[in-house]
């Protein structure tokens, strides 16, 4: 495990496992700007990001994220957001990494109300469920390395996250790079993926606080800086 900063890796997903969504700031908020911000969303659905560097060969790395905007947990109160902190930090590392991008979208979208998304999620994980993904999956023709992204909602990966996990087959022989933003901790998310995934090769990920995902550039670069 490299060096970087305690935000900057996944360590403990055991701490403050334990705070439940309805308690408060288990529901990672997930966005990108303060609201007032001019900055335009962009909607990444299997996009191809250009290598501006190298031979011009097609990306082998696959950057898979799940990400809720609309009212979230923000500093101990709630806050609307126009895009999800997984989003901004799924945008920072298409920016400098060659990869293509392909977004998860819930079929049936999670409320705008962070209370109501809330109620949702502890149902689907009291049920096991597997929320439906709306759309195809990515195609993983030559395709290594995933970078897999989401909130933490009540100590796991969305269930949509398993959906796409089962619907691939657990991504055997891929090595996935988690990254993930949290109110109160990273929770099980990657016990998890290594549980999901017992063909895959799961290695050391970034954790960012979602109040703090538009500051993130430099943890970010740092995370990338360790790929071998």
């Amino acid at each position: 495990m490299s060096g970087l900063a305690r935000r900057g890796l996944l360590g403990a997903m055991g701490r403050a496992g334990a705070i439940a969504l309805a308690a408060g700031p288990a529901l990672a908020a997930c966005s990108r700007p303060d609201p007032g911000s001019t900055s335009t969303p962009t909607t990444p659905e299997e996009q191809t990001v250009p290598v501006t560097t190298g031979p011009a060969t097609a990306p082998t790395t696959l950057l898979v994220y799940f990400s809720r905007a609309g009212e979230n947990y923000w500093e101990g109160g709630r806050r609307d957001l126009e895009i999800g902190n997984t989003q901004v930090i799924a945008e920072m590392i298409a920016e400098r990494l060659p990869c293509r991008v392909h977004e998860i979208l819930a079929a049936d979208p999670y409320p705008d109300s962070y209370d109501e998304t809330v109620r949702r999620n502890q149902q689907e994980q009291q049920e096991d469920a597997r929320p439906a993904i709306d759309g195809d999956l990515p195609s993983l023709e030559g395709i290594d390395t995933i970078l897999l992204g989401s909130p933490v909602w009540n100590t796991r990966a969305p269930m949509i996250m398993r959906t796409f996990l089962e619907q691939t087959g657990g991504l055997p022989g891929m090595t996935i790079r988690p990254f993930l933003t949290y109110a109160v901790g990273e929770g099980s998310v990657v016990a998890d993926y290594e549980e999901l995934c017992p063909e895959a090769r799961v290695e050391d990920g970034l954790a960012l606080r979602g109040e703090e995902a538009r500051d993130s550039a430099d943890a970010v670069a740092d995370w990338l800086a360790t790929f071998a």
